[in-house]
């Protein structure tokens, strides 16, 4: 039981920290994409 809990830990940490990743280069990648289409800085 203690073993199950441990892999259920470790695969929502790493899930998290992938979506993680994943939502900054999401945002970097439209904050790129918006400053070559309309040549400013994106709305905060």
């Amino acid at each position: 039981m203690q073993n199950e809990l441990v892999k259920r830990v470790a695969w929502m940490g790493l899930v998290a920290g992938i979506e993680a990743l994943a939502s900054i280069a999401a945002f970097r990648a439209a904050s790129f994409v918006w400053r070559r289409v309309y040549g400013e800085e994106p709305p905060q």
